[in-house]
């Protein structure tokens, strides 16, 4: 069950849903969503430095980026075929039994710029800003602007509350995050292949 408009209120008063700071309902609630605003860190790949990205090693799949902070009033300017890490300005925290998803707005997708290319699901106990993966698929330059509305924020009721949220799920790799955090995904492709390994050396019954 996705929460509607009245709900979504109803969970920010009771501090069942936390966003910080707090949005102006007036302006950023939908009828079933939250509009959450650009923040000013990017994390933009340095493409030149590295000849390809190899997902086992720490070095490339953590050091392929660099951090730039826009300052207040200057815009990021997206240009045709790039793509970057960026965060929400609001930080977000879920309790154990509601799921988060992020989704692109209308009014930005019709310039061809998307928010996010797979990771739209916030688990049950997410504590922190959300990284949105920002890409232009349009054939023109587009500003973007620190503290305008980039993404919509929906929230979704689960069955019952998960026995282990995000933020206590061991070897989470982004609870907390305040800003867009570069992937952390090599050490997790060793431990699947180190699995495979072991699968494959057991005896076949």
């Amino acid at each position: 069950m996705i929460l509607s408009d009245r709900d979504i209120r109803k969970y920010l008063e009771e501090g069942k849903i936390r966003i910080d700071p707090k949005p102006n309902l007036q302006r950023q609630l939908g009828s079933c969503s939250v509009d959450l605003r650009l923040g000013y860190r990017f994390r933009i790949f340095e493409h030149s430095k590295h000849p390809f990205i190899d997902l086992r090693d720490k070095q490339t799949t953590q050091k392929v980026t660099s951090e730039i902070v826009v300052k207040r009033g200057e815009p990021f300017i997206m240009h045709p075929g790039e793509f970057v890490l960026a965060s929400t300005l609001e930080r977000i925290e879920l309790p154990d039994n509601i799921l988060g998803r992020l989704e692109g707005r209308s009014s930005l997708g019709r310039l061809g710029i998307i928010v996010h290319s797979t990771a739209s699901v916030f688990d049950p106990g997410w504590d922190g800003t959300a990284t949105m993966e920002l890409g232009n698929l349009g054939l023109l330059p587009v500003a973007l602007y620190p503290g305008m509305r980039i993404c919509a924020f929906t929230f979704q009721l689960l069955s019952s509350s998960v026995d282990v949220p995000y933020k206590m799920k061991k070897g989470n790799k982004y609870a907390g995050q305040l800003g867009p955090e570069e992937s952390r995904i090599s050490q997790e492709v060793e431990d699947d292949l180190r699995e495979l390994e072991r699968q494959l050396a057991l005896p076949i019954n």
